[in-house]
């Protein structure tokens, strides 16, 4: 059977030069429409991946308000198709609007057939790329790893390996990490990997409570305990029975509740402020900060047995600066979610906003890429983020070169590349200068994945 031929919807209301467009493109399928009700109905049912369009469509064929019209309904409906907008009112401000509401490209009638074929073309190719880009993306997002966290790189791979292992083992886990590297998130996925997955998950920032209140937040307290005590109320430690209990910021503890805390972590028993009845507690311990424990330990500000009793297992978190590539597909995730969530805004990247994207260091990790995202979503002028959307100045272009670096440095350019390309394989190749094919074998030898 032979393959089917790609679908072109041409909207045009002249008769003329509909069948002028009809005999230039044999190598598509022809749908034709030469009004707004058409060409949406010939959508609906055909789903066609370009549109050319014409701008003077009735009731309006002499101005424009029906085409675009027609062409913010087509993008409504459809937002992936290119369309390609023609009109014989060489305006500027019809081109600058065309391009704002999503049109492709814009051209000039008279028609150049074989100017405007080589246009039809190109939008047929940008269409399927998009297409296997979002296929990838999707791919990836439903291949999400532990607690959910997206990544794509080895080094964060590896990180959720280590905590699939110790998961099953009853033992304290202390995640190291700078703030936003999401050290929450690899806590839940723990606690849900765990034989403890049906109790309960209660999570604790031991740096946003005053010292005053941390010890009835862990601990709880007594009826008339102290001033304003006027009920019992259990503490976070034995709300987490059964489950885990994760506290962050652990670095953060006083050095008196430490020794509460230990003695809990070595009996297993609690007393309430203002109680004198031990209460046995079956939580696990999983806690994490982005201080350096060792150096508070030699200078006396955390108990050393304290810290080896939460320690048993320390699992240190990359930047996101240190997961090359994991930034694009981050970035990708976060447009599509506020995007949907303000019904709204821009559906891609430009490559200029790739490319800083890529090369920004990401001070505040996953946290401040989610906001840039954010900001780009309500900043956004079109349908395309671009580097000013995101408050960053456009990344470095070039090329990168492979010949002068060796296999460890191999990895991580081929990585920088597909993350700046939007993991299109053929752009990558162009960044790093090499040929389709060998970039195809290296990403075998090296095991990575597009």
């Amino acid at each position: 059977m032979s393959e089917a031929l790609p679908k072109l919807l041409i909207v045009e209301d002249d008769a003329g030069l509909q069948r002028q467009l009809r005999w230039a493109y044999e190598g598509y399928t022809i749908l034709a429409a030469t009004t707004r009700d058409e060409a949406i109905t010939i959508l609906r049912a055909e789903e066609p991946p370009v549109v050319t369009l014409d701008l003077g469509l009735p009731p309006d064929p002499d101005g424009t308000s029906e085409g675009f019209a027609t062409l913010e309904a087509i993008l409504k409906l459809a937002p992936a198709t290119k369309v390609i907008v023609a009109s014989g009112h060489f305006e500027r401000e019809s081109m600058r609007r065309a391009i704002e509401l999503g049109a492709w490209d814009f051209y000039q009638k008279p028609i150049d057939i074989d100017a405007l074929g080589l246009i039809v073309a190109r939008a047929f190719h940008v269409h399927a790329l998009e297409a296997e880009n979002r296929r990838l993306a999707e791919k990836a997002e439903t291949k999400a790893v532990l607690g959910g966290m997206l990544t794509g790189a080895p080094e964060m791979l590896k990180v959720t390996r280590t905590i699939e292992r110790v998961a099953g083992a009853d033992v304290s886990v202390m995640l190291l990490g700078a703030s936003g590297t999401g050290k929450e998130l690899l806590a839940r996925g723990l606690h849900e990997a765990s034989p403890r997955h049906t109790g309960t998950f209660v999570a604790i920032n031991c740096a946003a409570i005053p010292e005053t209140l941390l010890e009835s937040e862990l601990f709880g307290h007594e009826k008339g305990a102290f001033t304003g005590a006027v009920k019992t109320t259990e503490g976070k430690i034995e709300l987490a029975q059964g489950g885990t209990l994760f506290l962050d910021e652990v670095g953060d503890i006083p050095l008196p509740l430490q020794v509460k805390l230990l003695r809990f972590l070595q009996e297993r028993v609690i007393e309430r402020i203002g109680g004198r009845k031990p209460i046995a507690v079956d939580t696990r311990i999983v806690c994490a900060t982005h201080r350096d424990l060792d150096a508070m330990v030699s200078e006396g500000r955390f108990r050393e047995d304290l810290y080896y009793r939460l320690a048993e297992i320390v699992v240190r978190i990359p930047s996101l600066a240190e997961r090359p590539g994991d930034a694009g597909l981050l970035a990708r995730h976060f447009l599509t979610r506020y995007a949907e969530q303000m019904k709204t805004g821009p559906k891609s990247f430009a490559p200029d906003a790739l490319a800083a994207i890529d090369a920004w260091g990401w001070p505040g990790n996953v946290r401040e890429l989610e906001n840039r995202i954010k900001r780009a979503v309500i900043m956004a002028e079109g349908k395309t983020v671009h580097a000013e959307d995101l408050d960053l100045a456009p990344g470095d272009a070039a090329a990168i070169n492979l010949r002068a670096v060796r296999e460890a440095a191999d990895r991580q350019a081929i990585r920088h590349a597909l993350a700046r390309s939007d993991g299109n394989v053929s752009a990558a190749a162009r960044l790093l200068g090499i040929s389709r094919p060998t970039l195809y074998d290296l990403l075998k030898a090296y095991d990575l994945q597009a």
